[in-house]
């Protein structure tokens, strides 16, 4: 009869033998550092009764918001114009499609990370004529260290823990056999996160004509989580 490789192949021992035992842990890590990127949306306004008028001042007031924003330099890390909208108001009353005024709206991104100058531009932007602004949103960079950071004490929690077993037993580890992030095997889907904080402000058109102090925004600390698995061999300990 011939056998097939996988039916030559030995089952594999998920809890290892008596002459090499298994130890399975978990390593865990948590870091609190501070933000490296504040994210502020911009939203420009503007209303008229004629489609053209409320176009000219939407542009206007765009460009006036993206000069701002481009003073700052270095401070500013990333700018991008997202939705675009001009929308007709019909009248409530009356017979036909009669329209009333014209809406019309931008929406802007901008990350900073330069948080001294974010309080200032936050406060400028908010003085200008019919314009929004929301946030800020405190985050870290996907490549940030501190994800580095989390995962190595994580794996070292593991180890520390696995020895610890181990001692308890009288013996100590022998090899490694398996390293694995939570859910790799089975990823599951991933959950945005929770805004870092909120500041919204909008200014009229006809406020009070006077420079606004910079706001003082203090950065939200930002929580790193890293979780492993990890799996070692242990020498036979004398029981």
């Amino acid at each position: 009869m011939t056998t097939s490789p996988e039916e030559a192949q030995p089952a594999a021992v998920p809890y290892g033998t008596p002459e090499a035992p298994r130890i399975a842990v978990r390593g865990e890590a948590h870091l609190e550092v501070d933000p490296e990127i504040a994210r502020i949306g911009v939203t420009v306004l503007a209303r008229g009764k004629d489609r053209r008028a409320a176009l000219d001042d939407l542009t206007r007031r765009n460009t006036t918001v993206l000069d701002l924003v481009k003073t700052y330099g270095e401070a500013v890390e990333r700018l991008e114009t997202g939705a675009f909208s001009i929308t007709p108001e019909l009248k409530e009353k009356g017979r036909g499609e009669r329209i009333q005024a014209y809406h019309g709206r931008v929406h802007i991104t901008a990350e900073l990370t330069d948080f001294t100058a974010l309080g200032e531009l936050t406060t400028r932007l908010a003085d200008l004529d019919l314009t929004r602004v929301d946030g800020p949103w405190w985050s870290l960079r996907p490549d940030s260290p501190a994800h580095k950071r989390a995962r190595q004490k994580a794996v070292k929690e593991a180890v520390q823990r696995a020895r610890e077993y181990a001692e308890a037993l009288g013996t100590t580890l022998a090899a490694l056999v398996e390293l694995a992030d939570i859910g790799a095997e089975a990823p599951q889907p991933v959950r945005p996160g929770a805004p870092g904080g909120l500041m919204r402000s909008a200014r009229a058109k006809g406020a009070e004509e006077t420079d606004a102090a910079p706001l003082d925004l203090e950065p939200q600390r930002q929580r790193v989580y890293a979780q492993v698995n990890a799996r070692f061999t242990m020498l036979p300990p004398q029981l």
